[in-house]
């Protein structure tokens, strides 16, 4: 078994969990239909708000709707968390990933009630997209470069995801600023500059 997969068990087991819970999803019901998602976690202001169901800001984001937004999330997830784990431990790895998701989805309610644009929501991408801000900073700090990804890479990455997104309907744009923000800001927080060189781990 390669090392580098005993030494970022905290991405596997994330995105074991959100694999698993669109299995079990999928043979209770259509996790592409909106109010089946609702009905089992999925993100939505009116009942955060009036139901008090804040719980939603957190089991949405291991929701997915439908095969390919769950295979999508899970591809970046493992690359860009392998990475970010391997660099700086398993702890603050765990602190990026549920801050950013956490952030992404009250960025996203808060757009919600100010757009009044009540939409359900749910996915992991706010939380990966803080890993790929926590990325980017950790990559400033060591000249452009975290193991095999480059800054100019995470900078293309976020610029491409951020304009489909724009240009595209039905995707949670709020949730993906404030978790590249929030991941970026827990980057300068908890990132320690390591004075040995970087391990490789998965390239994307």
């Amino acid at each position: 078994m390669n090392k580098n997969t005993i030494k970022a068990p905290c991405t596997i087991l994330l995105a074991a969990v959100n694999v698993i819970v669109f299995l079990v999803l999928s043979f209770l019901g259509m996790t592409e239909d909106g109010e089946f998602m609702l009905k089992h976690g999925a993100m939505y202001v009116p009942y955060l708000i009036q139901r008090g169901e804040y719980y939603r800001l957190f089991s949405s984001m291991f929701l997915h709707f439908g095969y390919n937004h769950l295979v999508n999330n899970m591809i970046v997830l493992v690359a860009m968390g392998w990475n970010l784990e391997l660099d700086i431990g398993k702890v603050k790895f765990l602190i990026v990933y549920f801050v950013s998701g956490l952030a992404g989805n009250v960025l996203s309610a808060w757009w919600d009630i100010q757009t009044g644009s009540m939409a359900i929501s749910a996915g992991a991408s706010g939380a990966i997209f803080g890993i790929i801000g926590a990325l980017l900073y950790v990559a400033i700090r060591n000249r452009g470069r975290i193991g095999d990804i480059s800054g100019r890479g995470l900078v293309f990455m976020i610029v491409l995801t951020l304009y489909y997104g724009f240009t595209s309907g039905g995707v949670d744009n709020m949730a993906h600023i404030g978790g590249l923000l929030a991941g970026f800001l827990s980057g300068v927080l908890l990132y320690r500059k390591r004075k040995d060189k970087y391990r490789t781990g998965i390239s994307c």
